[in-house]
């Protein structure tokens, strides 16, 4: 029978904490940039201009119909080329960039179908009415339309945080020690690979079922 053995878990508490902060900050600029080029996107896709829109909906469609990894190990290939070809050699972890910019352009086509559907849920009259007061289409889209539809978005976005804070574990492709890479590593070096990987799950769910629980709150006090 399989005996468990915890002991190498608190020597390893500071640089599991440091993973951490690895994978917090993956997910906050995927979160941040996601939303702010997923706003983009779907304002394009809305356009009245098929050009723009077909773009819009190709970028969508490619990234939603390619696996995580795929995108992560594409970036990881790429962005050193293009990096060194336009400035050189980077200060940052070329790996950490790498995931930067993939996670943000993967995680923007899901955040811009959240995005169009909720400026959809926005009544049409709302756009007559901003413009029967005098305003442009994009003044009455960044003052009346935006703000509603971001309001009812809010816990379909941060569900979409959740997800992308559980995917950041996929980095390990790479060789970038987040989270999930640190207790794999620890756990392979002392032999007691079972036990981090279940304290990591652990900790993966306990952050999780939180967030949930939050989201659900939220929910509710916005449903009132």
């Amino acid at each position: 029978m399989y005996e468990f053995d915890w002991s190498s878990i608190p020597g390893a508490l500071p640089f599991l904490w440091h993973g951490m902060v690895r994978t917090l900050q993956i997910t906050g600029v995927a979160i941040v940039v996601g939303i702010v080029l997923g706003t983009v996107i779907a304002l394009l896709r809305l356009s009245k201009n098929w050009i723009l829109s077909n773009l819009a909906a190709l970028y969508v469609n490619g990234f939603r119909s390619i696996p995580l990894v795929m995108v992560l190990l594409w970036f990881y290939l790429l962005v050193p080329q293009l990096i060194s070809s336009l400035i050189g050699r980077p200060a940052m972890d070329i790996r950490l960039l790498s995931a930067f910019v993939a996670f943000a352009l993967f995680e923007a086509s899901y955040y811009a179908e959240i995005i169009r559907a909720g400026i959809q849920s926005v009544s049409t009259g709302q756009i007559s009415a901003g413009l029967a007061l005098g305003m442009t289409r994009g003044l009455t889209m960044r003052l009346i339309i935006l703000p509603q539809a971001f309001r009812r978005m809010v816990p379909l976005l941060l569900t979409q945080a959740i997800i992308l804070f559980q995917d950041t574990s996929l980095v390990y492709v790479i060789g970038l020690a987040e989270f999930f890479g640190v207790a794999y590593n620890t756990g392979n070096r002392d032999g007691t690979l079972v036990e981090m990987l279940l304290f990591a799950g652990a900790v993966y769910f306990v952050i999780s079922f939180g967030a949930s629980m939050l989201v659900r709150t939220l929910q509710g006090k916005l449903a009132s």
